[in-house]
């Protein structure tokens, strides 16, 4: 019983993140506001949006969102504030344009590479000569048995 209430508390755990005096009177805004928050980063907590956490800068971060939806902005003008005023690194999932691009592009590229590189030597390897073990000399059994006999 204890194990499941435990559980439960961690599971609700990021619902109590956003404080009852942040929440608008309007349902419609409240959802939008929601819905940028999750994909804004907490610059205090790592990879957490300010929807979950408890942080304070998530707090106000959280409550800059709610005024600028209530202004008249639509979702994506305050992102682009938020974006504007702390950086990129506070959107959760960055831009796929620009400099960005080539972050996004490198790991799979790296992957073809990696890929290409790997068939590459497997066709060397299958086509290499195969040595051919051969037994020791009369030589150097004599000296192996000279070794072996001290």
């Amino acid at each position: 019983m204890k194990r499941l209430l435990m559980i439960l508390l961690l599971v609700a755990a990021p619902v109590w993140a956003v404080q009852p005096d942040e929440v608008l009177d309007d349902p419609v805004l409240e959802e939008r506001a929601r819905e940028v928050s999750k994909d804004l980063r907490c610059l205090v907590c790592r990879n957490e949006s300010i929807d979950e956490s408890n942080a304070d800068l998530a707090r106000e971060l959280r409550i800059l969102v709610r005024e600028r939806l209530v202004a008249g902005d639509s979702n994506s003008e305050a992102i682009a504030y938020i974006v504007d005023r702390y950086g990129e690194y506070v959107l959760l999932r960055p831009q796929r344009t620009g400099s960005n691009l080539l972050l996004w592009l490198a790991g799979p590229v790296m992957l073809l590479i990696a890929l290409a590189m790997a068939l590459v030597y497997l066709r060397r390897r299958s086509v290499a000569p195969v040595a051919v073990e051969q037994g020791l000399s009369d030589e150097e059994k004599t000296r192996l048995s000279k070794i072996l006999d001290e």
